[in-house]
């Protein structure tokens, strides 16, 4: 007897619609590898209608005083509360994660992230008025850049709209999101209660739009004449294709892209310590993750000593089912990002030495077991490209010049961190380091009063803080006579 599958629906000005040519894919539930759902498959007629709605809704929400905007995201978070058991049900089965992990660790952040937003639409900054010319006075307004075409990733889809949308509708902006093609569900549920939320208050529903897809969808977005910005997270690939098609009518670009990060380890660390903190880092979320610790440099007089206890604690991190309290991760996204993994595996050169893990887990679902991978070069393709699954690598250091020279030899930029007692290494090496940001003797807290966001290939722009909120706006210069 065949289940059937639960319909997603776009929901374009305050109605959830199918696409218009009727187009659907699957989406399927990484911890089972079988599909739950239908989503539409978005074409041309659907981005231009979610355009359209954005599009004729912002005015009114850019001339809201700040306040009312203010009042609708803190109205967003109390749903957000009020309905979290149904979010985190959707984020589970979007994406296989332990229910009790999206009930601790991403809830309670997004919730909070949405009032700093809410708190920040108040707080505009800019230079004072004054007279910088003889008889004329100059004022700075800083205004909303308008229609915003935002792409989420799979690894955070709820996480990561909310960084998208509360920054977006905080300023003044109107937003259409498309989460991505393997995870909708709770993008979909978010537009149900934002909408819910600004048809109580009084405002239009087309302030929020979200339209599902694939690449083509998220193509012709960012390609479409309306919005002024589009926003991705996701590979450096999707980002260059982004920036490429921005350019051909001068679009602002937000990029958060891939990562790579190095975790450097030095001789005075607590050992112990260092390896509980950096698998957690590591293994969280499969790995699934832009800042995961999954690069180690570790300084040679206590590599072995290093390498045994974090070949240790791979071995005693569980991976599992969704209902497991003990599991600290459950699958990777979907059978494309499971081959990958599988495939750096394969292809590691002779000299490496797989510690722990390095197979697949179960025969249903796409789990991959907790892995360490010690006696790597510099070069080798594991430690320059991003492996986005549940894989720590190590590398041995044997001055600080040279583990700065390593951590900074790839093409991302996006966080690191350091372990040292000497405080003046650690200053000297936060200096250096270059990435968007160095943790010192921890990896991979976030707080939205401080931004996140990379350099280089890791992409540019921020998010959360009041950077992230300023990405988000434009500033206007306005000069008025004093002679009347």
């Amino acid at each position: 007897m065949t289940t059937a599958l639960r319909r997603l629906r776009n929901y374009i000005d305050g109605e959830f619609r199918d696409a218009a040519d009727g187009r659907t894919t699957e989406v399927v539930n990484p911890a089972t590898g079988e599909a739950y759902a239908t989503a539409p498959l978005s074409a041309p007629a659907d981005v231009d209608a979610a355009m359209a709605a954005a599009e004729a809704a912002f005015p009114a929400w850019r001339d809201l005083i700040p306040a009312e905007r203010q009042k609708v995201l803190l109205k967003i978070a109390d749903r957000f509360e009020e309905r979290a058991e149904e979010l985190i049900a959707a984020e589970s089965e979007n994406c296989g994660k332990p229910i009790a992990l999206v009930r601790s660790e991403e809830i309670p952040p997004m919730v909070d992230q949405i009032r700093f937003f809410a708190g920040a639409a108040r707080m505009l900054e800019g230079r004072s008025a004054g007279e910088y010319m003889e008889g004329f006075t100059s004022i700075i307004r800083r205004e909303p850049v308008g229609v915003c075409a935002q792409v989420a990733p799979w690894n955070y889809p709820m996480m990561m709209a909310v960084w998208k949308f509360a920054p977006a509708l905080a300023a003044g902006n109107t937003v259409v999101i498309k989460p991505s093609d393997t995870t909708p569900a709770s993008t979909v549920l978010i537009a149900d209660i934002i909408g819910s939320v600004l048809d109580e208050l009084g405002h239009s529903r087309g302030v929020f739009n979200v339209i599902c897809g694939d690449r083509e969808t998220g193509r012709l977005m960012v390609e479409h004449k309306v919005p002024a910005m589009a926003s991705i997270t996701g590979s450096v690939r999707a980002g260059m294709q982004v920036a490429e098609s921005a350019s051909k009518d001068l679009k602002r670009v937000h990029l958060e892209l891939g990562g790579k990060a190095p975790v450097v380890v030095f001789e005075d660390t607590d050992i112990a310590k260092a390896v509980e903190d950096i698998s957690v880092a590591g293994y969280f979320n499969a790995g699934q993750d832009c800042t995961a610790a999954t690069r180690v440099l570790v300084h040679e007089s206590i590599h072995d000593e290093f390498v045994s206890a974090l070949a240790k604690a791979a071995s005693e991190t569980k991976t599992g089912a969704v209902d497991d309290e003990d599991v600290l991760y459950g699958p990777l996204n979907n059978a494309n990002q499971l081959k990958q993994v599988k495939g750096f595996i394969e292809r590691l050169p002779a000299h490496a030495k797989i510690e722990a893990g390095g197979e697949q887990v179960g025969d249903k679902g796409y789990f991959f077991a907790p892995t360490v991978v010690s006696g790597l070069k510099q070069d080798d393709e594991i430690v320059q490209q991003e492996v986005f699954g549940p894989v720590i690598t190590v590398q041995s250091f044997s001055e600080e010049k040279q583990a700065l020279e390593w951590a900074n030899g790839v093409e991302y930029a996006l966080a690191s961190s350091v372990w040292t007692k000497d405080h003046a290494r650690a200053m000297r090496m936060s200096k250096s380091l270059d990435f968007g940001c160095v943790w010192i003797n921890t990896h991979i807290p976030l707080v939205a009063e401080m931004p996140h966001g990379g350099f280089k290939k890791s992409g540019y722009g921020k998010d959360l803080s009041a950077y992230g909120f300023d990405d988000y706006t434009r500033i206007k210069h306005v000069m008025t006579s004093l002679d009347g």
